[in-house]
């Protein structure tokens, strides 16, 4: 008889943005943080991960989907997307994407925050948040939007949103010129 291989740690499930972020998102970046939320839960990952916060990103924001070449890409990185959450991702389930290790969310907020892996969102994604914020304010903006966040994770190039990206054949440096002529 096959046994399931237990897990080292029980599975987290991943929380929503603490109250004190809502202010600092727009309400459609607010609507894609909800939604990585979602798809991480539904896809049983331990946490957020930028992949999540792609996907979630892609569906909602039609402004970070016209930062693409055209229709024909976007479609190719929704398709890679939802080959995700049906399989291409099982190798990325019960692991922790790091590439942002070492970076907590927004350290400007001034509220001590735990250990991003205990709160239910990678290092990476937590470090994209924060630095779509930065962007925010080096604009003179309050709330960071979609494309500040997009960005970020293009340019993460350990990221498994920007892996996404470049298994989609998108070049995420190109990307990232796109979204700063925005």
């Amino acid at each position: 008889m096959h046994r399931p291989v237990p897990l080292s740690q029980p599975l987290r499930q991943p929380v929503a943005p603490r109250a004190e972020l809502a202010p600092l998102l727009t309400p459609s970046l607010m609507t894609v943080v909800t939604g990585a939320r979602r798809r991480a839960l539904r896809d049983g990952d331990r946490q957020i991960d930028t992949a999540h916060l792609l996907h979630a990103l892609l569906e909602s924001d039609p402004e970070a989907g016209a930062a693409f070449e055209g229709d024909h890409q976007l479609a190719r990185v929704l398709g890679y997307l939802v080959q995700r959450s049906i399989g291409y991702g099982l190798r990325w389930q019960r692991s922790v994407e790091d590439s942002g290790t070492g970076r907590l969310l927004p350290a400007v907020r001034g509220a001590e925050l735990p250990d991003p892996r205990a709160s239910g969102w990678s290092p990476a994604a937590s470090a994209a948040l924060e630095e779509a914020f930065r962007r925010a304010a080096e604009r003179g903006e309050a709330q960071a939007r979609g494309l500040d966040l997009l960005a970020v994770i293009a340019a993460d190039p350990g990221s498994r949103g920007a892996e996404v990206l470049r298994r989609a054949g998108v070049d995420t440096d190109a990307l990232a010129v796109r979204i700063g002529e925005r």
